[in-house]
């Protein structure tokens, strides 16, 4: 989807346009040589443990603030060890903890770092998620909601989705969007959706199957609204402050404990 050119294309060479197949066969350069990596650079570095990585999304997280590569005479980016440490933090706690963007900025202010759960790589182990020593689902965090608005367009450049695919998710209730001045608008929650959405659609799942998806998690937001409705409604600032602690806990445990039931039931299906 999208044309890698100029400088920050490819591998920092002006005016040419990178290949996918070549820019594909090129190794990814070593990040710990201590020589600073441009952003196409980054990019094929990342993409193996990130496949949806691409400049577009990188841009997007400078331009919320998240990263701050430092800048040649010619305002080409350069990202030093430490920047693709930092990049790489923000998207595991994306795609792992579901965290938007404004809680991952409150994660790395607190010093979060390197803290982020480590997905492993080739050759390498992996953890066993049923492990009670495995990483725990990672934090909840119910307020605010994601602030940042972004137009189909936006949504499908940054997630790779196809107008076509937004719409189905948007027929079946997986995501919903809202009307700002005439247009449809989606949210970081639902930029997220769509980008898992996204990752299932390569494996035929498409909009219609989400719907047990979403049938689950309005059951379990209902159950957990049951338990703590009153509470979130009281007159009491403080709590209702409590009260949301307790639901973000609530619904923390809720992943894990879902998360361990169908680790259960799908290592039934393996010889």
């Amino acid at each position: 989807m999208f044309a890698l050119s100029g400088a920050e294309g490819g591998a920092g060479v002006p005016g040419q346009v990178a290949s996918p197949d070549a820019a594909a066969q090129r190794p990814a350069p070593a990040v710990r040589s201590g020589r600073p990596l441009t952003i196409g650079q980054v990019c094929k570095l990342l993409v193996g443990e990130f496949p949806d990585i691409s400049i577009s999304k990188i841009r997007y997280l400078e331009e919320q603030k998240l990263l701050q590569p430092r800048r040649t005479s010619g305002g080409y980016r350069l990202f030093s060890t430490d920047d693709v440490d930092r990049l790489r933090t923000i998207l595991r706690l994306q795609r792992d903890e579901f965290l938007p963007l404004r809680v991952i900025r409150q994660e790395l202010a607190a010093g979060r770092g390197q803290d982020a759960p480590r997905v492993s790589g080739p050759g390498e182990p992996d953890e066993d998620p049923g492990d009670p020593g495995a990483p725990r689902t990672g934090p909840i965090a119910l307020r605010g909601g994601g602030t940042a608005l972004h137009t189909l367009e936006q949504l499908c450049d940054d997630t790779r989705a196809s107008a076509a695919l937004v719409k189905e998710l948007r027929d079946f209730g997986v995501v919903q969007g809202t009307t700002r001045d005439g247009a449809i608008v989606f949210d970081d929650d639902e930029r997220e959706i769509v980008r898992a959405a996204v990752e299932l659609s390569h494996y035929g799942v498409g909009g219609r199957h989400l719907r047990v998806l979403r049938s689950s998690a309005d059951r379990e937001g209902a159950l957990l609204e049951q338990l703590l409705g009153p509470s979130l409604r009281s007159r009491s600032a403080e709590r209702r402050s409590e009260a949301v602690d307790a639901l973000e806990t609530l619904a923390a445990t809720t992943m894990r404990l879902k998360h361990l039931l169908l680790v259960r039931d799908l290592r039934r299906l393996v010889p």
